[in-house]
Order: structure tokens, then sequence, then C-alpha cells
């Protein structure tokens, strides 16, 4: 197996607490976009299911339906299962930190920083696929492409012993790697801990360099600026390339919108980026219907490069606004599978009992004022069943810029992705109304 590879590694504090009277902050979470509202104090205190019932009925989309809700009842989960929408729902105060942190950060939890890909052909069939920067991994010195050998003493050969890995992985403090890398065998012993992973990954594969873009997040390995952050760095680094590169948002679950905007304006001279449409309430409780609007500002490093968009059925929610906006602005073509299609979002609001009330009230319009929601965006160079996707992105690039295929015809194992922990497209807003009106 060959390989060839160029690296480059790459929230919510906003729960204002309840006082005496009734205090909220909105937070945000779900498969989809989010808003941040803070009404006021008030006095006499809702119940928690007067409070959910009252946000319901002052921001949820769609409006037909409330006509469900029952103003008596006392279960506040009962309250949201009436609705169709799939994403408004009710999350109980015991899992609502857990939920916050995912949100906002690229936190990884009681890991290594490995990610692993495997080739089905190889006598041990795991391979090192990416260290992240300040793991244990790399602090042991766990080398990239690396021959996984073993797993605390347990030989990783077959299809079944890679969930033994995981296994190991997931409930055992204490890792040790035996790895074989440029014919030297040797074992990296590690202690998991909790690490901030990137979110830009940079690869070369052929001749193309891959750009992965796995999450909009504002909290990750770059602690000030998030994925946007990352994202800006390399694009900087790299000014005066001229080769054409992949911007891949395959399985991209989404993020902040904050991010994933000003992510898209990296490539975007001049035009209107995205456009929201939302329900909420003003200053006196009463429901409105607002828009708002985020032009890009011209003067970005990746303005003038050559690029294609690769995406898949589950690129959604913020990877869409993002590959909205960057191709029908830039433009850059995209490639591979229609997209998700969540053009909807959801605003998350911190309750009473300190559970979080999931509200879909938000939907997106792209720079042209088109709607992608339940349909997704088209692909440009659509990829078939018969061709791998690196060959798809391959003939893309030739009829988009007369680039010639590449000659060494190397393409990546099987790469074991590591799931989002969280989707979604989240906007930071203030509204104040009179508390007095959830009565």
């Amino acid at each position: 197996m060959h390989f060839s590879h160029t690296a480059v590694l790459a929230s919510i504090s906003l729960v204002s607490r309840l006082s005496s009277l009734v205090s909220f902050t909105s937070l945000v979470l779900l498969a989809a976009c989010s808003d941040f509202m803070s009404p006021v104090k008030e006095t006499p205190e809702p119940t928690e299911y007067q409070y959910n019932y009252w946000l319901l009925e002052k921001t949820y989309l769609y409006e037909d339906e409330l006509d469900k809700l029952d103003p008596d009842g006392d279960s506040v989960q009962a309250l949201y299962r009436v609705l169709d929408d799939p994403y408004t729902r009710y999350v109980p105060p015991s899992k609502s930190k857990q939920s916050d942190r995912q949100m906002t950060t690229s936190v990884v939890e009681g890991d290594i920083g490995l990610e692993y890909m495997y080739d089905p052909e190889a006598e041990h069939i795991l391979f090192v696929y990416r260290v992240y920067p300040k793991s244990p991994a790399a602090k042991a010195g766990v080398p990239r492409y690396g021959n996984i050998i073993s797993i605390n003493g347990h030989e990783i050969k077959t299809q079944d012993d890679i969930a033994v890995y995981d296994s190991i992985i997931s409930f055992t403090q204490e890792i040790s790697l035996k790895i074989k890398h440029d014919n030297t065998t040797r074992t990296y012993k590690m202690i998991k801990a909790d690490i901030y992973a990137p979110t830009i990954f940079v690869d070369t594969i052929g001749e193309l360099v891959y750009i992965q873009i796995k999450d909009f997040k504002p909290e990750t390995v770059d602690r000030d600026s998030g994925s946007y952050g990352e994202l800006r760095d390399y694009l900087d680094s790299t000014r005066n390339e001229k080769g054409v590169r992949v911007l891949d948002l395959r399985n991209n679950p989404g993020g902040y919108v904050s991010q994933c905007v000003s992510m898209a304006d990296l490539f975007v001279k001049k035009g209107m980026l995205s456009k929201r449409k939302w329900k909420v309430f003003d200053a006196n409780g009463n429901a409105v219907h607002r828009s708002d609007i985020r032009d890009a500002k011209p003067g970005d490093s990746g303005e003038d490069g050559k690029f294609l968009l690769l995406v898949n059925q589950n690129s959604a929610s913020c990877a869409e606004i993002f590959t909205a906006a960057v191709t029908e602005l830039a433009p850059i073509p995209v490639v591979g599978y229609t997209t998700f299609g969540k053009g909807i979002g959801q605003t998350t609001w911190v309750t009473k009992a300190g559970g979080r009330a999931i509200i879909t009230n938000l939907e997106f319009i792209t720079p042209k004022n088109g709607s992608y929601h339940k349909t997704g965006i088209a692909p440009d160079y659509p990829c078939n069943e018969f061709e791998s996707i690196y060959d798809c992105v391959e003939n893309a690039a030739k009829a988009e810029f007369g680039r010639k295929k590449s000659s060494k015809g190397w393409y990546p194992g099987i790469i074991i992705p590591r799931a989002s922990n969280a989707i979604g497209a989240y906007i930071e807003s203030k509204e104040e109304p009179d508390p007095s009106r959830i009565h």
C-alpha cells in the first residue's frame, strides 16, 4: 500500500441563570440551525409546561399545528410529541450540559486522538489515518499511516477485531498500540484524555489537494476562532497555490452560522452570502416575523483559487448554507451527490428547570433567493455508482479546469469517519420580551 499525503491539521456560555423570577437565554442544538434568545425577568413564575407551551406558541414555524397543543397539560415531552416536525423537541435537564458542550466545541471526551482506515487486503487491516495535534497519540509520537498490529496485546487482523479495537478505545483508560511504520515496529503507550479535535484537514490524494471541513464550530483546536480560524490560516498560508483544490463537505452535518457564513466569505468577493427568515417574539411577547442578511466582504485568500466543492447526501444544514453561498457567488462547481436538504433551523432555549426547548423557527434562503429545504442542492458534476468518488472528482477537475487526471492512481483505503457530535446551524440573537405574557 502506498500513501501520498500532506497533512495540515488544522459555545455556549450563553446560559443566563434563572433568578428567583424567570430569566432565560438561548442555546443551540439540533439537526439544523439555531438562534439564541434572552427573555427578561418576570413574576409570577410559570411552570416548566407553561414556559414551553408559550415558546412553542410564539416561535414555532408551522403555525397551522399550534391547535394541537394542550394549554392545560402537564407532560412537557407529550407537549412536543404532538407536533409533526421531527426537529422540535425537549431535552431534559439531565442531558442539557452535555448537549451544550457538543454544540459549540469539537471536544472528544476520553480519547487518544487517532482516526483509522482499513485495507481489507492487508494482513493487519487497520492503519493510522489521522493524529490530532496535542492529543495523547501525538504526544506519544504515533506515526500517520502506520499499520496497527495490535491494541493492548490484541492482534488486529479481521473485521471482528475492529469491534474489539473500538471497545478497548471506548472503555479502557490506558492504551498500548503496536504499530509498524517504515519497516520499523514499536509500541506506543497512551492515557486517554479530553481533547480538542481539528475540524479542517488537508490531504493530497492522487495529485489533488483535499480540504476536508468536518464541522463549523466556534471552539476547536483553534480555541479563539474555531473552524473559521483553521480554514483561514490554511488559505492564508497557501495564498499563491495555483492547483485545483477540493473543499470536501461530505458527511458535514453543520454548525454555527457565524462560522459557516464567515468561511464561505473566504471564497466570495461580493454578494449576499445568506438570508434567513425567522419567527420570534418582540419585547411585548408578540410573535413577529423577521429576516436578516449577511453580505460578503472582499480581500480574502480563497477568492482567486481554483476549487471544487465535494458533497454527499449527508452534507446538511450549515454545510448547505456554505455550499449555496460559494457555488452561487464564487462560483465554485459542486461535485458528488445531492445534499441532505435541510433549509430550516431551530432555536434552543434554556428552560426554567434547566432543560432545552429546541424549536424550529428558522428557514434559510440562498443568495439567489432559492430554497433547498427537502430537495437538497444538486451537484454540477454528479457521481455515479460505477466510479469511485475520487475518479469522479478527477473527471470534474478535467472538465472544469482542463486538468489532466492524476497519473498516480492511488486513493486512500476505506476511511472510518469519526461521527460528529452535533449537527445544525446556530445563530446568535437577542430578544427581550415581557415574560408576564407567558401566562
